[in-house]
């Protein structure tokens, strides 16, 4: 599968990942962990509106919510993500990282649209467990799932 069935934004970074050697895909995760964005202060004290992913080895809780688009207020809407790892689950922080980043801001469709086994363009099946890879897969499709069942509610 190529990049250019993927939003531009994950794209990008589908190719960066592609293009490192494996040690050195390694790292880009844990620079995608540290990259993470804290959950807003309004999500902080409220666990009861996150949603755990219970395939990932590590604790991970996300969230969506929708906004109007920035560009077209009568247009799409667009989806925020959020995510709670712990620091100490850089893995899994990593690939909220990524997907936060690829993914965050834009339309039902477009997240809808990602592949499902787009976790394995990132060239780590190899370098981590099939276990955790399974919960990125997880990751992707939880977010798919929220954002198909609000969209279907906004209409």
């Amino acid at each position: 599968m190529s990049t250019n069935t993927l939003p531009a934004a994950l794209a990008e970074i589908v190719d960066d990942f592609q293009a490192l050697t494996e040690p050195d895909r390694l790292q880009l995760l844990l620079e995608f962990s540290r990259g993470l964005p804290e959950l807003p202060e309004r999500l902080k004290d409220h666990p009861e509106l996150l949603e755990q992913v219970v395939e990932c080895q590590s604790p991970l809780f996300l969230t969506i919510e929708s906004e109007k688009n920035k560009d077209n207020a009568e247009g799409p809407r667009a989806y925020r993500l959020f995510f709670k790892a712990p620091p100490e689950a850089p893995t899994t922080r990593g690939f909220a990282g990524v997907l936060h980043e690829g993914l965050d801001g834009l339309t039902a469709q477009e997240i809808l649209d990602v592949p499902d086994d787009m976790p394995e363009l990132l060239g780590l099946t190899r370098a981590i467990t099939p276990l955790r890879m399974r919960g990125m897969t997880a990751m992707l499709g939880r977010i798919k799932r929220k954002v198909a069942a609000a969209s279907r509610l906004e209409h």
